[in-house]
């Protein structure tokens, strides 16, 4: 199987690395990390993909991904998921986005309808507007960025299930590697945006996958996702918290697998 990691020169106007793996006549599927992380937060999944055809890229101001002061408004983070799929030479995919970037996922589903096959939301929010509780911690920050002040920021995403250590500790790499202005303005320009679901309806098939125990995203908003997204499925993992792919990759796998192959 193919896995090799692709620099793209983006039409947005930064490079991003991005993982490609899988036999190149396979459905494609652009992964999409979430809010202080990097393609490497799949390492645990990607492998489980088989079948597929997967891009794993770092997102504009993370991981490996050129750090810019400013294009982290919503719409600008899907401008760059749609430019990836153009540098890739990919027309249509389908999206997998974990926690924001499953909020990534749906703004690109209504911006660019024609580049989306379906989606698959992972833990994914129905609105970030206003500003959470850990907020102001976010805007204390300075660099450099420290391990600390990462390993704190875990708490606000409570597990459930046991992760491996070494995941854990590749995640508070992921986030020393981000800098200060890139933790802020990806924050900031979740918490402004208009929900996607507000701004336009989603038509790609869609498959939401929600923690029951997840102290961040309650049943109601995900029920409600659910409702705005036509024949959209909504299935619960019980015991599991927010962080979805890090708590059950496996089933994760299996159920987007189904999922995406039920639609020939």
């Amino acid at each position: 199987m193919e896995s090799a990691v692709r620099n793209l020169v983006l039409r947005t106007g930064i490079t991003v690395p991005c993982l490609v793996q899988g036999a190149a006549d396979a459905p494609p599927l652009l992964l999409l990390h979430a809010w202080g992380e990097s393609r490497r937060s799949f390492d645990r999944l990607a492998p489980l993909l088989t079948g597929l055809r997967v891009y794993a890229p770092d997102l504009r101001g993370q991981g490996g991904a050129d750090k810019p002061q400013n294009g982290y408004s919503l719409a600008g983070q899907a401008e760059d998921a749609a430019a990836i799929l153009d540098a890739l030479d990919v027309p249509k995919a389908f999206i997998l986005g974990s926690s924001s970037g499953g909020y990534v996922a749906q703004e690109l589903a209504v911006l660019h309808p024609g580049q989306v096959a379906a989606l698959v939301l992972v833990g994914s929010p129905l609105s970030l507007q206003g500003r959470p509780a850990f907020a102001d911690d976010v805007d204390r920050l300075t660099d450099p960025v420290a391990d600390d002040w990462v390993r704190e920021s875990l708490s606000w995403f409570p597990l459930r299930r046991a992760v491996p250590l070494w995941f854990i500790e590749d995640r508070v790499r992921d986030g020393t590697k981000v800098p200060a202005h890139a933790w802020k303005g990806i924050l900031d320009g979740l918490c402004a945006a208009t929900p996607p679901t507000e701004a336009g309806t989603i038509h790609a098939p869609t498959l939401l996958l929600w923690g029951a125990d997840d102290g961040v995203l309650p049943r109601s908003q995900q029920e409600t996702l659910a409702a705005r997204i036509p024949g959209s499925v909504l299935k619960v993992y019980p015991n599991v918290g927010h962080l979805v792919l890090w708590e059950c990759p496996e089933q994760l796998a299996q159920d987007a697998a189904s999922f995406l192959g039920s639609l020939g």
